[in-house]
């Protein structure tokens, strides 16, 4: 059975599967008639990606866990598998999982019997991230061919450009990453343009904000990266008509976008994290199906007696 760890797992087929249960969910939803708990592991801070991770769970119908690592016995060593393996041991149906180490999963995945869904691990991986940023773009093109991305910012330190790019490429779309001097990441094999050059070519501008949090040694951020290496409001009008913004927030307002750009005509961020709820539920119902859990004609039988 497949734990939900990484996008590359999935054919382009089963993301616009996904991407077709996410806009039924969000015109019409299911609540699960069976009772289920889902524990959320979150051992970094989080914002949009744990909220939505609960209201989708909530939207289902199914039991939130409560869980917080300052609270945790973790504070007393607990490991992480043990931990994982304690919500099994208590009867968790489900358990999503966001860690500091890019490689948290391979401490559970092959000893853990309920699924498990990647929410973010290190620098490396952000699956459902990346699924709402793709699932964004496609309502906006229908069509991921000839559309050319720019993902920006601290591509070094970002696990959202390690899992968007590589999406964006199996889908696609020609993919293009631009970066202050000591943000690039030279293991991902995409070329590299300005910030001038980028707002000129993209149909896609996905803005990142500097990681300090995962910077080797502690940095800020100068006064200048706006005018040199962000989106400014200047450059934001030579972006093409048709071109939109994302961002997978949290936003530093004035540092890689203008504050009055966050929510401009092109601007998509909030559309994204209101993808988020629903394709969160999507994923969370397309592995309770894998793993025999939810019964995998519920949705089918669901959406016909909808239409009937």
């Amino acid at each position: 059975m497949r734990h939900f760890i990484s996008a590359n797992q999935l054919t382009v087929k089963e993301i616009m599967r996904l991407f077709e249960t996410a806009d039924w969910y969000r015109y019409t939803g299911l609540e699960l008639k069976q009772q289920l708990f889902a524990a959320n592991l979150f051992f970094e801070p989080s914002t949009r990606t744990k909220s939505s991770f609960i209201i989708a769970q909530r939207k289902l119908g199914m039991e939130v866990l409560d869980f917080h690592s300052t609270t945790s016995s973790t504070q007393k060593g607990e490991t992480l598998y043990d931990t994982v393996k304690t919500f099994e041991a208590l009867g968790a149906d489900l358990v999503t999982i966001r860690h500091c180490s890019d490689t948290w999963f391979e401490q559970v995945r092959d000893h853990i019997s309920i699924p498990i869904i990647n929410a973010g691990a290190g620098k490396a991986e952000h699956p459902t991230q990346c699924l709402l940023d793709m699932l964004t773009i496609y309502q906006e093109f229908r069509s991921f061919k000839g559309l050319k991305v720019v993902i920006a910012g601290d591509i070094k330190h970002s696990r959202v450009a390690q899992s968007n790019a590589h999406a964006l490429k199996a889908l696609g779309a020609s993919v293009f990453l631009s970066a202050a001097p000591g943000f690039e990441d030279y293991s991902l094999d995409f070329p590299y343009i300005s910030m001038d050059e980028a707002v000129n070519c993209c149909d896609a501008l996905m803005l990142l904000r500097i990681q300090h949090e995962r910077h080797e040694e502690s940095s800020t951020t100068d006064s200048s990266y706006l005018e040199n290496y962000g989106l400014t409001k200047k450059r934001e009008k030579q972006m093409k008509k048709h071109a939109i913004i994302l961002h997978p927030a949290p936003i530093n307002r004035g540092v890689e976008i203008d504050s009055d750009l966050v929510e401009c005509e092109r601007s998509r961020i909030f559309k994204q994290m209101e993808n988020g709820v629903y394709i969160r539920m999507a994923i969370i119902t397309n592995t309770l199906q894998e793993w025999g859990i939810m019964n995998e004609n519920t949705i089918e039988k669901c959406k016909a007696a909808i239409s009937s």
